[in-house]
């Protein structure tokens, strides 16, 4: 079994796409990493020898940041977009949607599930 930036890629898909098990990597990536490599995209993953398999990982640490760097880079993006208050930074720290979408309605995901609003009864 492949292991590449501490993720076990499948066995049985293609290399090209087997590679976006790996975050921070996409098809344009995998193919971009599997021509610096010399290997063929449509090879299987079970299928590879040990020397595919070091090329591939050493192409990856050099030229792409993934997996833990990569998912630190973006969450302390975000936390200094909270430091700064700046408006992105605010919708974020809201959970509200942060690139103009309408919150009138929509926008579920981002806001959780409805919270119903009971209002004052009437006196009869």
């Amino acid at each position: 079994m492949a292991r590449i930036a501490g993720i076990d890629l499948p066995r049985n898909k293609r290399v090209e796409i087997a590679l976006t098990y790996i975050f921070g990597i996409g098809r344009t990536t995998a193919s971009r990493v599997l021509k610096e490599a010399g290997v063929d995209g449509g090879t299987k993953t079970g299928d590879l020898n040990e020397t595919d398999i070091t090329s591939i990982r050493q192409v990856i640490d050099t030229t792409c940041k993934v997996e833990g760097d990569l998912r630190r880079e973006v969450s302390m993006n975000i936390k200094r977009l909270m430091d700064l208050g700046c408006y992105r930074g605010l919708r974020h720290r809201r959970s509200l949607p942060v690139r103009g979408q309408r919150t009138h309605t929509n926008a579920r995901t981002r806001k959780g599930p409805r919270r119903s609003v009971v209002g004052k009864r009437k006196k009869a």
